[in-house]
């Protein structure tokens, strides 16, 4: 075992918790095991770690906003010791009196690959005991109802929300996990993994400004020109001169990723970027940098969610027919509103190829059905053929070929539990997953993916410090 200190040679703070400002909240220590001598099946078994998915983040923050509930966030002080092993510990101890023992740890240390798991299961045995269920469609998410109460308590890693109806209820749930852990109450949510949240009067907004501006500073374009919109071509080159820095191309491109969280408007252009991850070429990279000017020009934009007088669940499907000219596989792309708010979307190259525009659509919206919940949701296309496949009970002898585990559209569309309705092409908000829009039409789409500046703008000063902030005069998001 060793010390890991929280700052190494050259002064560079490696897991220093921080503001959204940038500055230093606190340092610290840690004893660090070294977990990367151990044997699968020798010093662990099983690994995990509790990391809640974005959509399930931004479905709560919906339902809060929808609902005017309260937002907490918790943080667990060393998390990763409250967890109990079974496993023997690593090598590199003996006891020279007892020179055949094995020593055996009872609670976890960082550096344990079995540390997150045992972590978990130690929360999560514990809620429990409190009335809290685990959510079956993501493990991080748990869920307290008893009578007229709901709550909801996400869990990634050692950083918590908590939200419910009741905040009595809340507080008294915190005092026992105060009890049982050392839990630091964080108060109202307002940083929460790289995602900030501005409070406005009728809901909040999620942005990543600060995430956006240590992305342009590590490509070094702090000072590039802001440009309007993304890349001007569909397809990127499959040829060319390769790129020689690969781990600067991959580590921008998996920061772009996780811009995404709050940017779906840049989403189509980081997959295309994507797909070139292991041998990228200089048109790749030339690419990557169209997209950060982009990102230049639209840094405080973030995720706008609202109080909502209709709670429904609306989708919008579509798909971009063999538009790869590598693989001739069609893009699809969807969007998940809930209560008017943007929850949930995705811009992917389909599997397998499509013989068919309207196999491709239909495809597209069998992908977005695993997304949808049980009960009756709206799911918009904008190709006729595939909404009447979906309504149809004969199958057309030319769709034969589609594989029978897209026909269960047609199943749920039968049994009254997901209703298909055709959109024009002009209101297909999916539009902006599958392909390069003009402009005026790209900050529409945008505009209606509720994607803006916040009231509250955030100003970086060149050389970091804290943050500026003034009126913002032109927010107009519909």
């Amino acid at each position: 075992m060793r010390i890991i200190s929280e700052t190494q040679a050259g002064g560079t703070p490696l897991l220093t918790p921080r503001e959204t400002d940038g500055s230093i909240e606190r340092l610290k220590a840690r004893l660090v095991a070294q977990g990367f001598t151990q044997i699968p099946g020798l010093d662990y078994s099983h690994t995990f770690s509790p990391v809640v998915k974005a959509s399930t983040v931004r479905t709560i923050l919906a339902v809060a906003v929808l609902r005017n509930w309260p937002l907490h966030q918790l943080d667990v002080n060393n998390a990763f010791l409250n967890g109990s092993l079974t496993e023997t510990q690593p090598p590199g101890y003996s006891d020279p009196h007892f020179p055949d023992h094995v020593c055996q740890l009872k609670k976890a240390l960082y550096g344990l690959k079995q540390a997150p798991r045992a972590w978990f299961y130690c929360l999560s045995a514990f809620l429990a005991q409190l009335g809290f269920r685990c959510c079956q469609t993501d493990t991080s998410l748990f869920v307290f109802t008893r009578r007229k109460y709901t709550l909801y308590l996400l869990v990634y890693v050692d950083d918590i929300i908590f939200t419910g109806n009741n905040s009595e209820l809340i507080h008294n749930i915190i005092s026992h996990l105060e009890k049982e852990f050392s839990i630091k109450d964080l108060g109202k949510l307002n940083y929460f993994l790289g995602l900030e949240v501005l409070y406005t009067t009728d809901g909040l907004v999620l942005s990543q400004s600060k995430y956006a501006h240590d992305i342009l500073s590590r490509a070094n374009l702090q000072d590039s020109k802001p440009v309007a919109t993304l890349a001007a071509r569909d397809q990127l080159n499959i040829t060319g001169d390769p790129f020689r820095d690969n781990t600067l191309y991959r580590s921008l491109v998996g920061a772009l990723q996780y811009l995404t969280i709050t940017r779906p408007d840049i989403s189509y252009a980081v997959n295309q970027v994507s797909q070139y991850l292991h041998a990228p070429m200089i048109d790749h990279f030339q690419a990557v940098k169209r997209i950060l000017p982009y990102v230049k020009g639209t840094l405080s934009f973030g995720l706008y969610f609202r109080r909502h007088p209709d709670p429904s669940l609306v989708g919008y499907s579509d798909a971009d027919w063999a538009r790869c000219l590598e693989t001739r596989r069609s893009t699809y792309g969807y969007s998940i509103f809930l209560g008017n708010n943007l929850i949930s979307w995705s811009a992917m190259k389909q599997p397998t190829v499509s013989r068919s525009s309207c196999e491709s659509e239909y495809r597209a919206m069998a992908n977005e059905i695993g997304a949808l919940p049980p009960n009756q949701p709206t799911l918009f296309c904008d190709n006729r053929s595939a909404i009447f496949l979906s309504q149809n009970p004969i199958a057309h002898k030319r769709a034969k070929h589609i594989d029978i585990n897209y026909h269960f559209t047609r199943e749920l569309v039968s049994s009254r539990k997901l209703d298909t309705c055709f959109i024009p092409t002009t209101l297909q908000l999916a539009d902006i997953f599958t392909k390069v829009l003009p402009c005026p039409l790209f900050q529409h789409f945008r505009s209606n993916h509720h994607v803006g500046p916040p009231p509250i703008c955030l100003k970086w000063k060149p050389h970091g410090g804290s943050i500026k902030r003034h009126n913002q005069v032109n927010f107009d998001i519909p």
